[in-house]
């Protein structure tokens, strides 16, 4: 396969960097995504990844577009109130670029439907707002041998990490969180965030999807990024895998 002239034309900033290159796209054009959450983190994120030319693009997110929304979630208009998020965030797509398929599934993750869901991706980036949704989608991924990049947000602050739990020293995401049930946290609507910190998470986690898709730098697996954006500091924590943990430890 090569690229078309469209493709080298829309690409070329980053066929221009010898770290991405045409070789680097054409991973990008091959390469499968699977988003969970089309809200403040997914919206970016997607605009991202389709913009940078991400072959195929599966999102997934139950919930509908709300005035609400508007103030951080870019992806959407005031017109597409009252649709699903991913059927909105699909229509977004096809006006951006011609050369992303996109799967849409306007359904709730659950133990039940997770791994099909999943299979086949190279990549799945969950910006999801709940925890239980995130330990279901981070131990389908961890079976499935499929990297993780997650990304939370709250008022002013954000984290992002990137799993591959299963290789013998890098950490999975439960070795971060524990065996813990699922938590019971205070939504956006309740403690409110900033539309701008939804953006640079959301932008944060394209970038190190695109990463694993099409490596650059360095591997940022097993780290994790807090963010705190009153003071505007930005801390790098390693994490250990941990020997002992229920989903990756050695048995």
């Amino acid at each position: 396969m090569t690229l078309t002239a469209d493709e080298l034309a829309r690409y070329a900033r980053h066929i221009v960097l010898p770290e991405i290159g045409g070789a680097g796209q054409m991973r990008l054009r091959a390469a499968h995504v699977a988003v969970i959450g089309a809200g403040g983190i997914g919206s970016p994120a997607i605009q991202y990844l389709a913009a940078a030319g991400i072959g195929r693009l599966t999102l997934i997110d139950d919930d509908r577009v709300e005035p609400s929304n508007l103030q951080r979630q870019t992806i959407f208009a005031t017109a597409d109130a009252g649709r699903t998020k991913v059927e909105a965030a699909a229509a977004a797509v096809a006006r951006l670029t011609p050369h992303v398929a996109v799967a849409a599934h306007a359904v709730r993750i659950a133990d039940d439907n997770v791994t099909a869901l999943l299979e086949g991706a190279d990549v799945v980036l969950d910006g999801c707002d709940n925890f239980g949704t995130r330990l279901a989608v981070a131990d389908a991924a961890l079976a499935l041998r499929i990297p993780l990049v997650s990304a939370a947000v709250g008022r002013f602050e954000g984290q992002l990490g990137v799993f591959r739990g299963w290789e013998p020293t890098r950490p999975c995401y439960r070795c971060y969180v524990g065996d813990a049930p699922a938590r019971d946290g205070l939504t956006c609507a309740e403690e409110g965030v900033l539309g701008p910190v939804t953006g640079v998470l959301g932008s944060l986690a394209a970038l190190e999807t695109v990463r694993l898709i099409a490596p650059f730098g360095d591997d940022s697996a097993g780290r994790l990024v807090l963010l705190d954006f009153l003071s505007l500091r930005f801390r790098t924590l390693a994490l250990p895998k941990d020997p002992g943990c229920s989903a990756c430890g050695r048995k």
